[in-house]
């Protein structure tokens, strides 16, 4: 549901977000999530405008998140690159929700709300403590 750039963007936040004593270098985010570099440097210069990374520089310069973990939500990263992918209706009726009448609205609603609740409910912080050892 989510397009490649915000997938990027929250696994890249991710990442940084694992040492908040480091500054991560463009290249080794990209590296460290398997992503394109230059397509990961623009991500993360677009995360800098929107407050949820800073930028370091110098030769220990990189990366890292401009606050703590506990604050930023999953909702934030999204919302910095615009909504991500508009719902479309499954039967083809245009954008999901604006026919109610659709037989696939009623069971997919409550679907929507609850992943829209989980991106709004979870912070960094939440999946930094539930994350295996890599």
């Amino acid at each position: 549901m989510l397009n490649q750039t915000v997938e990027y963007a929250l696994r890249a936040v991710i990442y940084v977000a694992r040492d908040p004593s480091a500054s991560f270098r463009a290249a080794d985010v990209a590296t460290g999530i398997t992503a394109p570099r230059n397509y990961i440097a623009k991500i993360l210069s677009q995360l800098v405008r929107a407050g949820i990374l800073e930028s370091v520089r110098g030769p220990t310069g990189g990366f890292r998140l401009a606050g703590l973990p506990t604050t930023v939500r999953l909702a934030d990263v999204v919302a910095a690159f615009g909504r991500s992918v508009e719902r479309r209706c499954l039967l083809g009726h245009g954008v999901c929700g604006n026919n109610p009448s659709c037989g696939a609205h009623r069971r997919w609603a409550p679907i929507a709300q609850m992943m829209d609740d989980f991106f709004a409910d979870t912070t960094i912080a939440d999946l930094l403590a539930t994350r295996s050892p890599t």
